[in-house]
């Protein structure tokens, strides 16, 4: 490990209300204005425990690599945030790498990977009185839903408290909906057909007393203009881990231009590119952001 990580881990050791400090002092900035789109990148996928990319099933188990790949991403013009576990989050702001962007806090992350629990997405993380002290932007928080599994109401009920709680501080709650079950094997397959996107649409835009801050997550899926007819929120479209990157930004492509969507947040994608070039996977997904603004 570098230096500058030795140097993280000497400040978490010995001077912890740095952290404190530095989310204090950070320069924010507006959410995009009218007509504007943005690309923020995704890292708390560790946090669930989620550490494979393709073939490669530690890909994101060193933090010191992670940390290298972040900043580079966050580097490059056209990039305009991040969304992250508090850790990862706070590492950053240690290395100064989050002045003058968004920064999303991840909020439930108890639905480990592979777990017998996986459906029970339990707020392990950020939560909004943290998320508003830190002077972050918003929280996001992962709902799925099985009609199959009782943990998917209490869920729900979790993150329509989240909602509450981020709204009444007036700050972003960006809401990941999947209609979800489990196969055979016990494996959580997510539903990707355009009625069960519609479907968990429907019910997500609908939790806590208001919808007034909330914003949907949720992946660019065959016949998009039918999903984005199932809703008047703003939407961003993930990334996931796709086995066709060339494919995926296709599908970008074509949601981005679709009244609605405001964006992408992609993480493994362009962090982990087959080729490791993190700053050309990056520009590519930000012209296609950049011709998407009008």
């Amino acid at each position: 490990m570098g230096a500058g990580y030795q140097r993280l881990t000497h400040i978490r050791a010995t001077m912890p209300g740095q952290i404190a400090e530095a989310a204090a002092r950070r320069r924010r900035r507006d959410l995009p204005g009218d007509g504007e789109r943005m690309l923020i990148i995704a890292a708390d996928h560790p946090a669930r425990g989620s550490l494979g990319v393709r073939d490669r099933p530690l890909a994101m188990a060193s933090r010191a690599d992670l940390l290298d790949r972040l900043q580079v991403a966050l580097a490059r013009p056209g990039v305009d945030g991040i969304l992250a576990a508090p850790d990862v989050l706070e590492d950053l702001l240690l290395l100064g790498a989050l002045e003058d962007k968004l920064a999303f806090g991840s909020m439930n992350r108890g639905g480990l990977q592979g777990s017998v629990f996986e459906l029970d997405d339990r707020f392990t993380g950020f939560d909004a009185a943290a998320i508003d002290a830190m002077r972050l932007d918003g929280g996001k928080m992962l709902c799925r839903i099985d009609p199959a599994d009782h943990a998917s109401v209490a869920t729900l009920e979790s993150c329509a408290h989240a909602v509450t709680d981020l709204a009444r501080r007036r700050l972003v709650a960006m809401v990941e909906p999947f209609w979800s079950t489990r196969t055979e094997t016990g494996a959580v397959r997510n539903d990707l057909s355009p009625e069960a996107v519609i479907r968990a649409i429907s019910i997500a835009q609908a939790l806590g007393v208001t919808s007034a801050y909330t914003w949907l997550k949720i992946p660019a899926v065959a016949e998009m203009e039918r999903v984005m007819a199932a809703t008047t929120l703003p939407a961003l479209l993930l990334g996931g881990d796709p086995p066709d990157i060339d494919a995926a930004f296709a599908d970008w492509h074509r949601a981005l231009g679709l009244p609605g969507v405001r964006g992408l947040v992609v993480g493994r994608a362009l962090l982990y590119p087959p080729d490791d070039d993190v700053a050309t996977a990056v520009d590519g997904a930000a012209a296609l952001v950049r011709k998407a603004r009008r």
